[in-house]
């Protein structure tokens, strides 16, 4: 969802106090794009070196990435909403439903890729649960927790529609993401081990569990549990940074967030070496609290230092590669995956050394840098923007309303 300029009663928030979100989303591209390359296409020794597990390691940056700042936005736009006197009724009809189409853009990349591997793909691919389904997923569950807590807000209060961002309405929607987001959390291991919903058929259990129809959870599928959690947190840190008290103090709250982050961090690293465990089976790397914990605090820690980067570091100074990918993430995760994965894979797969994948890798960045240029420069023509020279235009480009996508 692309929000328009703000509305003349709402103060414009210039381009580079919201450039930060495209930065991170398209650190997330890159992230992603070096996972995928060096996945596919590696091959014989290099599969078995700690370079190969390095890249893995980062992989799992991408997809927390993508949701928190699908959170982010979601606040962001909803904020608006709220301020054009929106019901609660409304902002939850219109969020949901762009949550649905994203939804049905997850399964019409599956069928996609179906077709494209048509042969030898199995059936049930089609019902994978990629992260594409989740963000859908999570923009519908968003929409209700915030729609359900502005209606109690709203009568608890006694407050106008229109005015629920400006006080206590904000503080109950940043804490009921956060409540939401913990209840993830905790709910995660026991459905993945003691509370399996083995009674559901596979493709339903395997938006609660990932399991698919191997038998067991898989950790490389997006569940709901615990993977909308990551959308809840950048939802209450979005309502919080974006709320009229903090708004003109962006910088204050994001450092305040990252120390909260650190913080987190290290209450994550102490409960994972502490004797004491809520559950009888304990997996830090993909159901344990304590990990999406630390997550979290990296995401606020990152969301920070991208906000100095585009506020006070290179990205003031001209063409910035990663808020330019981060403008059209949906575009470029799309079409990138068929060049690397794919039958159109730029390499064989499986076959490559360290120095030949990463050459690839360098080609799979340049040519989505180029894609994603080209589609936002197609969109500005549309809409009637001009430049006169490339100085302009960068001095422009700073200082235009972001046209963020929640994907």
């Amino acid at each position: 969802m692309n929000p328009a300029s703000q509305e003349s009663t709402v103060p414009a928030v210039p381009y580079s106090r919201l450039a930060w979100i495209d930065w991170m989303r398209g650190l997330a591209c890159v992230l992603m794009f070096q996972t995928h390359c060096y996945d596919a296409w590696l091959g014989g020794d290099a599969r078995n070196t700690p370079f190969l597990k390095g890249s893995q390691l980062l992989g799992t940056l991408p997809a927390p990435l993508f949701l928190f700042l699908a959170g982010v936005s979601f606040a962001l736009v909803a904020g608006k909403l709220m301020r054009r006197n929106s019901s609660p009724a409304a902002i939850t009809g219109a969020m949901a439903r762009h949550g649905a189409e994203i939804f049905a853009f997850g399964l019409l990349f599956r069928l996609q890729e179906f077709l494209i591997a048509w042969g030898w793909a199995p059936w049930s691919d089609l019902l994978r649960v990629d992260v594409l389904n989740v963000i859908g997923i999570s923009m519908v569950l968003m929409a209700l927790c915030c729609g359900a807590t502005l209606t109690i807000a709203n009568r608890r209060f006694r407050i106008r529609q229109g005015v629920a961002n400006s006080g206590v309405p904000v503080t109950a929607l940043a804490c009921s993401a956060i409540a939401v987001a913990a209840a993830i959390a905790l709910l995660t291991p026991p459905l993945y081990t003691t509370w399996r919903p083995t009674w559901l058929p596979w493709p339903v259990e395997s938006y609660i569990d990932g399991c698919h129809n191997l038998g067991a959870p898989q950790p490389w599928l997006f569940a709901i549990f615990p993977w909308t959690a990551f959308a809840f947190a950048g939802l209450a840190a979005g309502f919080i940074v974006f709320s009229d008290r903090t708004r003109a103090h962006a910088a204050q709250t994001l450092a305040l967030f990252a120390a909260a982050g650190a913080l987190s961090i290290l209450a994550a690293r102490q409960f994972d070496h502490s004797s004491f465990h809520l559950y009888s089976t304990y997996d830090y790397w993909h159901t344990s609290p304590n990990f999406l914990m630390m997550r979290v605090g990296l995401l606020l820690m990152i969301a920070f230092l991208s906000y100095a980067w585009c506020r006070w570091g290179l990205a003031t100074y001209g063409f910035s590669p990663l808020i330019q990918l981060g403008q059209t993430s949906l575009l470029v995760y799309w079409v990138h995956i068929e060049f690397v994965y794919g039958r159109f894979s730029l390499m064989p797969k499986r076959a490559q050394t360290i120095a030949t994948a990463s050459r690839g890798l360098l080609e799979i960045i340049v040519f989505m840098l180029i894609l994603s240029w080209l589609r936002t420069r197609i969109e500005r023509k549309k809409i009637g923007w001009k430049t006169i020279d490339w100085k302009t235009r960068m001095m422009n480009w700073r200082v235009q309303p972001s046209k963020l996508e929640i994907v």
